[in-house]
């Protein structure tokens, strides 16, 4: 019997309507067009509706998704989503996206990874398939940035944005889909990246719901520094552990943190900015919705076969680097 692998057979992305450019923010807070691009390399970046919530962007990827395939939510086994702004504490925000999408007969779970969540969660859904379990398994990593953003914080309020994708994972035989992982995180580096407030250290209460720490806070330099670091050393040691060339990559797909970053692992990795996707500037950081995005964005430039690696870094700290062979030309 052939073994199976997870191949991706279906992409989708998903943005709000709202924009939020530099010139808005320049409104805001103290700081200019020149100044954010030349650190970011974002220009604008997508804000949800009023009461527009994270499972509404995933009724929208899940149908683009079934649209694309031809099926229907019924045949999905499963949703598995990476984000850190889920709909509620609990239930989980895969619950919701199942139950409005009429997903009847899957069941799912979110996990919390930051920036790295997309990473996780496809490494996780790759099993249930590679073990028989299922066969329709939905990835979808997205974010609601702007429910958890302080837009009085220049530091962070110029970065993140509102959006996310998704993929569906089937069995392949050919050799197509998923090759290999390699996921990490330091739990050391939680202070330079969180929310302080709203968990079990310190619940929200009348005295502090209105402060900072119930906003993301980030320490820019040594996030940048740890980002640089670990998403170049990770995409470089699986290009190694698989005897894979520069030559031989077709794709780097990088978490869409800030072109600095991205820039660096491609030049650790020896690719040239063309085997490169870039989309930061029209969305920013979606958190666990850039990889997914960027599939979305450049599924046109896809070839079946073409030899593929993902690559993130997020808060926790987390990060990781899968790799995978396209499994379908795009129609």
């Amino acid at each position: 019997m052939s073994k199976i692998t997870a191949a991706i057979t279906s992409v989708q992305g998903y943005v709000p309507e709202g924009k939020l450019t530099n010139a808005d923010l320049e409104k805001l807070v103290d700081t200019n067009d020149e100044w954010i691009l030349s650190r970011t390399g974002i220009k604008e970046r997508r804000l949800a509706a009023k009461g527009e919530a994270l499972s509404d962007f995933g009724v929208k990827i899940v149908e683009g998704i079934c649209k694309k395939r031809g099926i229907t939510p019924e045949e999905i086994d499963m949703i598995i989503v990476g984000t850190i702004t889920g709909d509620y504490r609990f239930p989980s925000t895969s619950n919701v996206i199942c139950d409005k999408v009429g997903a009847k007969n899957a069941w799912g779970y979110d996990i919390s990874a930051a920036c790295s969540g997309f990473l996780y969660a496809l490494d996780n859904a790759k099993q249930y398939i590679e073990n028989g379990t299922y066969k329709k398994v939905i990835v979808i990593g997205a974010d609601h940035m702007s429910s958890i953003i302080n837009y009085s914080d220049r530091a962070t309020c110029i970065i993140f944005g509102d959006g996310g994708g998704g993929v569906l994972l089937e069995p392949d035989t050919e050799g197509f889909g998923i090759q290999d992982s390699i996921l990490k995180a330091d739990g050391s580096g939680r202070h330079y990246l969180l929310q302080a407030i709203g968990g079990s250290v310190e619940p929200v209460n009348k005295e502090n719901a209105c402060t900072p720490g119930m906003y993301v806070h980030q320490e820019g330099k040594t996030v940048f520094k740890n980002a640089v670091k670990n998403m170049a050393d990770v995409s470089a040691e699986i290009m190694e552990k698989n005897d894979l060339t520069s030559e031989d990559i077709d794709w780097l797909v990088p978490h869409q943190a800030n072109l600095r970053i991205i820039d660096a692992t491609a030049r650790r990795m020896g690719l040239e900015k063309e085997k490169v996707m870039i989309n930061i500037e029209k969305y920013g950081n979606t958190t666990a919705g850039t990889i997914p995005l960027c599939l979305a964005d450049w599924e046109s430039k896809l070839k079946k076969g073409d030899n593929v690696v993902l690559a993130a870094f997020g808060g926790g700290f987390t990060w990781g680097a899968i790799y995978l062979k396209w499994a379908y030309n795009a129609k």
